[in-house]
C-alpha cells in the first residue's frame, strides 16, 4: 500500500480575494467595496489558524461488480452508484483521501453566524469550503504526478454524498483509514469534523480518464461550486 501525507502552508493553495467573490456569486463590474476588505481580513486570520493537511492511500486490491455498480475494496462493499462506478470501472486501483482545514475555522463559523456578525461567519464559510477544496486540488494533483511517472492515469476525485454515492458509506470509507486519519474524525450521522474536510476517492490505471469539468456529471443542485468554470 501506497500513501502521501502534506501538512499544507495556505499560501501553497493560492486562494484570492477575487476568487472568493466570484465563489461568492460578483459578478464582474459590481460593487465590491462591502466584502473584499472583509475576505481580505478572513484569509489573513485564515493563514494563521488554519492547519491545512491532506493524506492519500491507495489501495490495489479492488474489484467491480456490474450487477449492482459496487466497488469491493478489500472486504468492504461501495454502493457508488452509476456514474461514479462508470468512470472508475475500468480502474486497477482507487487512492482514497482526506483533507482538512483544521478546526478552528469552523470555530469561527459558529462564532459570527451566532449573530456576532452574519457576513464575515458567510465569508468564514466560503473561505473554509476553498480552502479545502484547494487542498484536495493539490493532492489529486500530486497523485496524478506520480502516477504519470509510472504510466497510468487519474480520475476525477469523488466523495459520499454527491454524484448518487450515498453520504453514509463515508463510515465504510473511514473503516478503511487508520483510526482520527488527517486528525478528521466521524459523526454517526457521517458528518466529518473538523466540518471544513473533504473525503473520498480516485481511479488510478492506464484505461481511465480525468474529465477537466465535471459538473455536467454530477446531480448536486446545491453545491456552491455547480458550473463554476
Amino acid at each position: 500500500m501506497c500513501k502521501l501525507n502534506l501538512s499544507i502552508d495556505i499560501q501553497q493553495l493560492k486562494i484570492t480575494v477575487e476568487g472568493l467573490e466570484a465563489v461568492m456569486g460578483y459578478r464582474e463590474g459590481e460593487d465590491r467595496s462591502l466584502v473584499t476588505p472583509l475576505i481580505t481580513d478572513v484569509l489573513t486570520e485564515a493563514r494563521e489558524i488554519c492547519p491545512v493537511k491532506a493524506e492519500y492511500m491507495i489501495f490495489n486490491d479492488i474489484q467491480f461488480d456490474d450487477s449492482d455498480r459496487s466497488l469491493l475494496i478489500g472486504s468492504v462493499r461501495f454502493h457508488i452508484g452509476r456514474i461514479i462506478f462508470s468512470h472508475l470501472r475500468k480502474a486497477e486501483a482507487v487512492a482514497l483521501f482526506l483533507c482538512t482545514a483544521g478546526d478552528e475555522i469552523g470555530g469561527r463559523i459558529r462564532k459570527y453566524m451566532s449573530g456576532v456578525d452574519l457576513l464575515k461567519g458567510y465569508v468564514y464559510d466560503v473561505a473554509g469550503s476553498e480552502i479545502v477544496e484547494a487542498a484536495a486540488d493539490l493532492i489529486q494533483e500530486k497523485l496524478r504526478i506520480s502516477m504519470k511517472e509510472k504510466g497510468l492515469a487519474i480520475t476525477n476525485r469523488f466523495s459520499p454524498g454527491y454524484c448518487g454515492w450515498d453520504v453514509s458509506e463515508q463510515h465504510k470509507l473511514f473503516s478503511l483509514h487508520p483510526e482520527n486519519f488527517c486528525g478528521i474524525t466521524l459523526t454517526d450521522s457521517a458528518l466529518m469534523q473538523p466540518v471544513k474536510s473533504v473525503s473520498g476517492i480516485i481511479g488510478i490505471g492506464k484505461g481511465v480518464k480525468f474529465n477537466p469539468y465535471s459538473c455536467s456529471i454530477c446531480d448536486s443542485q446545491n453545491c456552491i461550486y455547480r458550473n463554476k468554470k
